[in-house]
């Protein structure tokens, strides 16, 4: 029997009207995910606006048209990493957008969905891999584990995760696969808890936590992806076309918070969110997911 997973679309309203939307208007959702943001777009304005939504993930497709089948509408979805996006918006003919969306979370249903190995709470392959079914070119958190060097782990630790520790847990890990490879996600956060749980008991967090955030974001280059996308589908905007970024940690925040300044001083865009807009105390009570969410927009002038 299938496992039911519950997502719920983190600042829906906020980033919904944040996008300002009209009649007629082009707009990409960069991140289609579990197709909540795309579904209340849909549900205010049916047909009226053309959507093209992107995911990596080609399990995004089905729950989104789930979502979408008993009302009218228009939309594209297509299997594509939201930095490619471009090449996808090529191919359908479309040169402006109204409206671009990105949220640059990972979704309830990767982390939920067994085999994917997001999660340091159970014991699966190491993958961390946005795409479904990676293929052999596809560098996966196994060979990030395995093959990268001390000193390479231990950048990408303290650079993605942010972990104090970074020098420690790599050199705990090249030591563990010198006598065996290391295979799951439970073995990693093993050597991990090794090393740094005791200076994690007092903390609220799991001492793995920062760990896997780090090689996530190294297997995807999610920090890369973002960097490149800002402009790219800034220059697609319309006059008066927005684009609309929720981020979930204070690397990504800090690149569209700069790229989103950047743009501004240059005299191309109006900051919308002077600062960021951050779920209320409820949105946080009814999903404690969102709770480190920060939403930006900037709109083209």
């Amino acid at each position: 029997m299938a496992k039911f997973i519950l997502h719920i679309p983190v600042l829906l309203k906020e980033t919904v009207d944040g996008l300002n939307i009209k009649s007629g208007a082009v707009l990409l959702d960069g991140t289609l995910g579990g197709g909540g943001h795309t579904a209340e777009i849909v549900k205010r304005h049916g047909d009226s606006v053309k959507i093209v939504g992107l995911d990596l993930d080609s399990g995004a497709f089905p729950r989104a048209e789930e979502k979408l089948k008993d009302i009218k509408h228009d939309t594209v979805f297509k299997e594509s990493a939201f930095q490619n996006g471009d090449k996808v918006l090529d191919e359908l003919g479309i040169e402006k957008l109204d409206g671009v969306m990105l949220d640059l979370g990972i979704s309830s249903f990767q982390l939920e969905e067994e085999g994917r190995g997001f999660s340091f709470m159970r014991d699966e392959p190491l993958l961390m891999t946005m795409k479904k079914n990676p293929g052999e070119m596809d560098v996966t958190a196994y060979d990030v584990v395995n093959t990268w060097g001390e000193e390479s782990l231990a950048d990408i630790i303290y650079g993605f995760g942010e972990e104090r520790y970074s020098r420690r847990i790599a050199k705990a890990i090249v030591e563990a696969r010198e006598k065996k490879e290391i295979k799951t996600t439970g073995e990693l956060s093993e050597i991990v808890n090794a090393v740094v749980g005791r200076e994690y008991k007092r903390l609220k967090i799991n001492p793995a936590t920062k760990t896997f955030q780090a090689i996530r974001i190294a297997v995807n280059s999610e920090l890369t992806a973002v960097e490149q996308s800002i402009p790219k589908y800034f220059e697609r905007l319309s006059i008066g076309g927005r684009m609309v970024i929720i981020s979930f940690h204070s690397l990504e925040d800090r690149i569209v918070k700069n790229e989103f300044r950047k743009l501004a001083d240059e005299g191309k865009g109006k900051l919308i969110t002077k600062k960021p807009i951050v779920p209320s105390d409820e949105e946080i009570k009814i999903n404690p997911r969102s709770r480190s969410a920060k939403l930006r927009i900037i709109e083209k002038i």
